[in-house]
């Protein structure tokens, strides 16, 4: 019996197969800007409703705490419903938190608004994951992972870019707005354009799955099977198997990896536009130093990605964590001018970015098909927390006074902290390719 599975991971990438991954991609940026929506609006918000920078730092973090709920939850049943199930309903939450961000008339329901539109935001990363990591074969899968996860700062970009001429006309609202109808036009191009993963229906084998099974390899170019293979057994609930003999140690040092280096990278993302405000340059002003640090970010996911293809992913990772704490104590110093500003910015992107998609590749490899999307959804949800208290933990130093060298000082450790996670991970743990 040929098991569709083994097809699909020896052959080479077929047209429908990259389409997928394209689409996975075109919704991970869409997940980019809906994030940093938030930070693009931030200097109105504070200007419109006087709220300090602790306040805002909390502000700045719901949809993170949202996004750590919706990647664990929603992860799950991705894992127990299907892939594209959470992909349309992620895209439903996502978009109507966005349209109600814009009529937010107190700080109390933007704050609710936000943490809903995490929700989402958490779903659609862990299902994407998943989706593009079984649609791909196996020499082009951390390469696939990666370049979907590219996807994220140039949602910023262009969002960023778009944004920032929003601010000239319009108010902080217009971003949401815009967000929220870019949001719900994805919903049809992903109900006719992305099917269920092979993978899952061979692992669940719901009603119809041989049918479903050959009408996915059609569109792929394969030949049509006459069975489908037996599904793998796990008696075990789903998140109680992340924490078996075999596993444990996996989910423990990637969700740490994840955790304190997301703390890093929020930090930059989300405090960028304020401080750049409060150098004294105008909101717009302020959006394009974002912008360049997802010109970094995106440049810096495209190397790692094609270095990824010759080198341990892992080993990459390390070495961009370690010069991403670099980076992030650099810019602490202060730069003079937007330019000078920018161009650390970018650097600082470029590492920060590379280092997160490159952990997004190594989950990818690290959990087994039957638990694929519970895993990236626990690591990546218990990581968003680190995520959340990234932009909290820095406007409380600022608000006790700190100035921007010692926050960004302290800031940096997390990315230490992630590189000894994952330097452990290689020399103690075997890579579980699937």
């Amino acid at each position: 019996m040929t098991d569709p599975r083994k097809t699909i991971a020896s052959l080479p990438l077929s047209r429908f197969q990259i389409l997928v991954i394209i689409y996975c991609t075109l919704l991970n940026a869409l997940d980019g800007f809906d994030v940093l929506s938030i930070s693009f609006a931030a200097p109105g918000i504070a200007s419109e409703w006087n709220i300090t920078r602790g306040t805002l730092g909390f502000v700045l973090a719901m949809e993170l705490f949202g996004m750590a709920i919706g990647s664990i939850i929603l992860g799950l049943f991705a894992d127990k419903m299907g892939r594209r199930p959470i992909l349309l309903t992620s895209l439903v939450i996502m978009s109507s938190g966005m349209f109600l961000a814009s009529i937010a008339d107190t700080l109390y329901g933007l704050s609710v608004v936000r943490l809903w539109t995490g929700l989402g935001i958490g779903g659609m990363l862990a299902a994407t994951n998943a989706m593009v990591a079984e649609f791909s074969n196996a020499k082009r899968r951390s390469l696939a992972v990666v370049i979907m996860a590219t996807g994220y700062p140039v949602g910023v970009i262009i969002g960023g870019t778009i944004a920032s001429y929003l601010l000239v006309s319009f108010d902080w609202r217009s971003i949401f707005v815009f967000g929220g109808v870019v949001s719900l036009l994805f919903l049809p191009l992903i109900w006719f354009s992305i099917p269920e993963s092979v993978s899952f229906l061979i692992q669940k084998g719901p009603p119809n799955a041989l049918k479903k099974v050959n009408g996915i390899l059609a569109r792929m170019g394969r030949e049509k099977v006459s069975a489908l293979p037996e599904a793998d057994s796990n008696s075990k609930p789903l998140t109680k198997s992340l924490f078996s003999k075999n596993i444990a140690l996996t989910t423990f040092l990637l969700t740490a990896a994840y955790f304190a280096h997301i703390m890093t990278f929020y930090f930059i993302l989300k405090w960028i536009p304020k401080i750049v405000v409060d150098m004294g340059f105008a909101p717009s002003l302020a959006g394009t130093v974002l912008v360049w640090a997802s010109v970094g970010g995106a440049t810096g996911s495209i190397v790692l990605g094609l270095l990824s293809q010759k080198i341990d992913v892992r080993r990459l990772v390390i070495l961009a964590l370690i010069l991403a704490s670099g980076m992030i104590i650099y810019f602490g110093q202060g730069q003079d001018g937007l330019t000078k500003l920018s161009i650390v910015a970018a650097v600082a992107g470029f590492f920060t970015n590379s280092a997160v998609v490159g952990l997004y590749a190594i989950i990818a490899s690290s959990f087994p098909t039957e638990l694929r999307a519970t895993g990236t959804g626990f690591v990546i949800g218990v990581g968003r927390g680190g995520a959340a208290l990234g932009p909290i933990v820095a406007g409380l130093l600022f608000s006790a006074g700190f100035g921007l060298n010692v926050v960004a000082g302290v800031m940096a450790i997390g990315s230490i902290i992630a590189a000894i996670a994952i330097f452990v991970l290689i020399k103690v743990v075997k890579p579980s390719l699937n």
